[in-house]
């Protein structure tokens, strides 16, 4: 891209609002936000939503953003469309003080920036689609923060469909409902979106990543934490009295299947994957999350951790480990029964745009998957990021510009009743 060549409107539009800081913070899960910066990047796409001609502008006080955009002609009384994106980034890596820039990529190692004298670089071998990207500019950070185009892309692609809309009153689609909801790196899944209220009759979320991938399936997830009780006494005379809650830990963890971790699998291969630590040889806490795309196997999983506390309570006394287990969302694919339409509009939106799609399973969620389960089924749409909650993350310009268009033959297609 030549260096005075003019911003594509999606393109001006994220890099402004990757520069918004809006973290979400685990530690402050049972509030939302979780972060204060939440509430400023709401809003700020409040009053760009508001600007580009939305009804009903709403920012509320958990960072919550709804709007609604007017149906084109003859399509007034169709049911509405939602548009769901997720405007906090992951906690997984820096995101305060982002620098987005564009590099011009001629093959080889992509390179983000320089950090301490050295390349931070993506390469071929660890994102093999690279190879299709030579000549394209690409959009990274500076390599010292996430870019956050996980979701922010999705942001910034739905509000550039809304602007493409309110200059071409020509193109169809129904009335437009848009929700940008917080937190959706630690795990609240829009849960406080009112779906009353916001009046959709199907949604989608725009917070996949390769161009093209479209998803209909996530895993079944859960977080598990295991509290370990030890018993403590003087070292000097602990032998056959003394309980180490460190040492129990670590016992726990090997009895954990080392196969089916997550740098072990792939596909629609399930997973355990401890996350956290904490504790003394008194007392320890041991988080882990569990993930796995079948209903059933995902139930055998919890169990396992369930029947490795109750082997090592037999071994260690009753009450010293204790698994509290939490779920986070489901697989959404079993709610798609009858609703083909939403899969076949999103797979042909695609290719009209010039693009073939392909369906992939998600390792992971979405907003999504906890509001198809809550009754709006939500498929999810493609931004054209890589390399999410990585320093290395970047997203080429022609993806975001390219979702666009998909947007809009995606929209389009509920111009009209569905069958």
């Amino acid at each position: 891209m030549a260096e005075d060549a003019p911003l594509s409107d999606v393109v001006e539009r994220f890099m402004r609002i990757v520069q918004v800081p809006s973290q979400s913070d685990e530690a402050h899960e049972d509030v939302t936000p979780s972060t204060q910066s939440q509430l400023e990047m709401a809003r700020v796409l409040a009053q760009d939503l508001t600007e580009l001609g939305c009804e009903d502008v709403e920012s509320d006080e958990h960072a919550y953003v709804t709007a609604s955009f007017p149906a084109s002609a003859g399509a007034e009384d169709l049911p509405a469309l939602g548009l769901c994106a997720h405007i906090d980034t992951s906690p997984d890596a820096p995101a305060e003080n982002i620098h987005p820039h564009i590099v011009h990529y001629e093959g080889g190692d992509l390179v983000a920036g320089v950090v301490d004298g050295n390349e931070v670089a993506t390469s071929p071998e660890q994102v093999p689609d690279l190879e299709k990207l030579a000549g394209q500019d690409i959009i990274c950070s500076d390599g010292t923060t996430l870019l956050s185009a996980d979701d922010k892309a999705g942001v910034a692609e739905i509000c550039s469909l809304v602007k493409r809309l309110s200059e071409r009153p020509e193109l169809p689609h129904p009335t437009l409902k848009i929700a940008f909801v917080p937190d959706e790196e630690i795990g609240h899944g829009a849960s406080l979106l009112d779906l009353d209220k916001f009046g959709a009759a199907w949604c989608y979320t725009v917070d996949g990543e390769a161009l093209g991938e479209f998803n209909y399936e996530t895993f079944n997830a859960s977080e598990a934490v295991v509290s370990i009780k030890g018993v403590m006494v003087h070292p000097g005379s602990a032998k056959d009295v003394m309980v180490n809650a460190i040492t129990v830990a670590a016992e726990f963890d090997s009895l954990v299947p080392a196969a089916e971790r997550p740098e072990r699998t792939e596909g629609y291969e399930g997973f355990y994957h401890p996350i956290a630590i904490s504790g003394t040889a008194s007392e320890v806490k041991l988080t882990y999350i569990v993930r796995d795309h079948d209903s059933g196997r995902f139930a055998e999983r919890e169990e396992t951790l369930r029947t490795i506390a109750s082997f090592l309570n037999g071994r260690y006394g009753e009450g010293t480990v204790q698994v509290t287990i939490k779920e986070q969302y489901r697989n959404m694919a079993e709610y798609f029964k009858g609703l083909d339409f939403l899969i076949e509009n999103a797979l042909e939106a695609n290719r009209e745009a010039g693009i073939e799609p392909q369906v992939v399973a998600v390792r992971g969620g979405t907003d999504g998957s906890q509001l198809t389960v809550r009754g709006l089924p939500c498929p999810n749409i493609a931004t054209g990021g890589y390399n999410a909650h990585s320093v290395r993350e970047f997203i080429p310009v022609a993806s975001l510009e390219k979702t666009v268009d998909v947007l809009e033959h995606l929209v389009a297609k509920f111009a009209v009743p569905q069958k």
